[in-house]
């Protein structure tokens, strides 16, 4: 069974501060995360490997921006987001 049958998927805009490499400036930036929420209950045709490995699945979100745009008007440069966790487990 594909793992993708354990969980919900849907995407979450977050705001994170971060600062610009090039202009040193420091500012809120909307980022959005891939949300992946365990499901209630095993599909039905799981088999006892399927059981097991549902058990220990967890709930947890995914950054999907790699970069962002400075929002100095002077600047305006892209730059890669850095300083944050790609993967956050949540605790439900």
């Amino acid at each position: 069974m594909d793992e993708r049958a354990f969980y919900k998927e849907s995407q979450v805009t977050k705001q994170s501060p971060l600062n610009c490499p090039f202009c040193k400036t420091s500012n809120t930036y909307d980022l959005r995360w891939l949300l992946r929420r365990k499901v209630d209950k095993l599909p039905r045709q799981a088999d006892e490997r399927d059981r097991a490995k549902f058990a220990k699945a967890l709930s947890y979100m995914v950054l999907l921006d790699d970069k962002a745009a400075c929002k100095n008007l002077r600047c305006r440069r892209t730059f890669e987001i850095s300083g944050i966790r790609t993967t956050a487990f949540l605790t439900d």
